[in-house]
């Protein structure tokens, strides 16, 4: 049976920093399965540990899992909608996916038990760039993907100046940080609307491909067809 030191027990639950959990520890406050809990103490999975009487209660590790989700697989916790992701990857334990993707589409997407890390990996103030490989109908200038890299207006905004590469006559890749939401958007504009944004019509999001930014792991995503 693994041990951790006390103090180290509040930190992975989220309680307080060691440096608080000592303090307590020395004011007599905490308590391990009944007895009173001194410095350097070791935490077990079995033992119940509380402070002034309340149980903090154990935090199950946290689980990271990297999913290629196929074509009819809703990404979903509900139990009831049929063909939902959980059900689809058969983990043993409760898990969420980050982030999503449409039913009709694949990718790699990450599921996790872990909440707090939901935040920093989909939130566009922490700078985490996303790449895609963007598949059009037709062959694309070079001055088009000069034009995306400058940004388009979309839904009355302005996307972030992002960077491009052509890869084919009508495929190229192009990593987007913190615009990624409004640039997908574009691809469900109306035949009008995108050639008012010089952004080819009938334009597919084949496949994306997940990078780390500044530190931290990029939302993986699929687009979808306009």
């Amino acid at each position: 049976m693994s041990t951790v030191r006390i103090n180290k027990f509040f930190t992975e639950q989220g309680c307080c920093s060691r440096r608080a959990a000592d303090r307590m520890i020395e004011e007599g406050r905490v308590r391990i399965s009944g007895r009173v809990a001194v410095l350097g103490d070791q935490v077990t999975d079995a033992d119940v540990v509380t402070v002034d009487g309340r149980v903090v209660s154990h935090r199950p590790p946290s689980v990271y899992l990297a999913y290629h989700k196929p074509v009819g697989v809703t990404c979903t916790t509900e139990s009831h909608v049929a063909g939902n992701i959980v059900h689809a990857v058969g983990y043993p334990e409760r898990i969420f996916p980050i982030g999503r993707l449409d039913k009709d589409s694949s990718g790699l997407i990450l599921l996790t038990n872990d909440g707090d890390i939901v935040n920093r990996i989909l939130r566009a103030e922490f700078g985490h760039e996303r790449e895609y490989v963007v598949t059009v109908d037709r062959p694309y200038p070079l001055s088009f993907l000069k034009h995306l890299e400058k940004g388009v207006l979309v839904l009355r905004e302005k996307t972030q100046p992002c960077r491009t590469k052509k890869v084919e006559a009508t495929t190229f890749r192009i990593t987007l940080t913190g615009a990624t939401a409004r640039f997908a958007a574009c691809a469900r504009r109306t035949d009008t609307e995108s050639s008012r944004l010089s952004v080819p019509v009938s334009c597919t999001f084949a496949w994306a491909i997940c990078r780390s930014g500044n530190g931290g792991t990029s939302r993986p995503r699929n687009a979808m067809s306009c």
